[in-house]
Formats: C-alpha cells, structure tokens, sequence
C-alpha cells in the first residue's frame, strides 16, 4: 500500500490538520511516512501545501516528484490547478469547489471549474455546503474534503476515522464526532460521484 498525495490550500483552511489527521492514522497503524510542509503567507491567506508520503515500505524521500502523486487534495480549487504538474496520468484530483477569491486577479471561477471538469479523475465538491448543511459546523469543512479524498487512499478508512479520533481526543467527544461526521459525509459524497462518472 502506498499513497503520495499533495495537499492544498491557503492559510486558515485547515490543510495542516488534515495532515495531521492522516499522519497520525499511519503512525498508528505502523505505516511509513514522510511530510514536507510549505505555510507560504499562511496567516494572510497565503498558499499552504504538504507534501504526504505514506506506504507499508520505508520511504526516503519527503519530496513528491512531479507526475507522480496519486491524489491533489485541495481545499480551494485555484490551488488545486497550481499542483496538476505533480499529478500521475491516473491520479485524482480531489477539491472544493468554493473559492477562496483573496487575490485581486482571481481566475474566473467558470473557467476553474471547466478545467477540474474537464479532468479524468476528478471530485468537486461544496466541501462549505455540506459541513454547514450535513454536519452542522461551517469549520469542518477541511474534514469533509479528508472524507471525499479517502476512497483514493491507499490505506483502511478505519484508520482515517482512528486517526482523526486522535488529534481531536483531547478537545471533547463533541469535536471528535463532528469531526467523524464530517469525514463520513465526504466519503459518501466522492464514492456517489465517481459513480455517476
């Protein structure tokens, strides 16, 4: 098993704990794994990536190599395009589909979303949608997009579920279940999506 994955967005998105969140369901689980993490101008809204290596192998590098990750997670769907050069042939992209316009000369929203389209393997989801709607918290969000990239990861859901108990643990089982919740309604989102593919 083994899935190299980049993850996107801008600061305050949550694109770190998501990180966290899959880090630790690896650790815990006896998996190998490397991150790099870049926070660019993550206070100001500025671009955040992680580069995520996991595998039941040891791995060496931390680095993605362009063409070769399996899934780009992003968070925000301009981000999303910035990182199709790391993408293999057959990878997915996995992003919300709701923009975070913080720069003046915004891409064209229209044009983003026929250029995720227009992608072999593909999720575009309302991430903002369903956690205000299905989960109840407008913040969980980054979790719903975990849950829609989990159907692409090499690794057992259960250990996503185990390891987002993990990181959430010490703030009350309200915040692990919200959680849950979020990542759940993600999954079940991304597998009735690539169904109607």
């Amino acid at each position: 098993m083994k899935t190299d994955m980049v993850l996107a967005g801008v600061g305050g998105q949550g694109i770190l704990s998501i990180a966290a969140a899959l880090g630790s369901a690896a650790l815990t689980n006896n998996l190998y794994l490397k991150q790099a993490e870049t926070h660019g101008m993550s206070q100001r809204g500025g671009d955040v990536q992680s580069y995520l290596r996991i595998s039941d192998s040891p791995i060496y590098s931390d680095l993605i190599a362009l063409g070769s990750a399996d899934i780009i997670l992003s968070v925000e769907p301009m981000e999303a395009l910035r990182y199709l050069p790391y993408l293999k042939p057959n990878g997915y992209v996995v992003t919300n589909s709701a923009p975070f316009i913080n720069i003046p000369n915004y891409p064209e929203v229209e044009e983003l979303m026929a250029k995720i389209k227009s992608l072999p393997h593909h999720v575009l989801i309302d991430a903002d949608a369903i956690a205000k709607e299905e989960v109840g918290n407008a913040r969980a969000s980054n979790f719903v997009m975990l849950g829609a990239a989990s159907p692409f990861i090499d690794i057992p859901f259960d250990y996503i579920e185990k390891g987002t108990e993990a990181i959430f643990r010490s703030k009350g089982q309200d915040v692990v279940d919200m959680n849950l919740k979020a990542i759940r309604a993600g999954r079940d989102f991304a597998i009735r999506y690539a169904e109607k593919k």
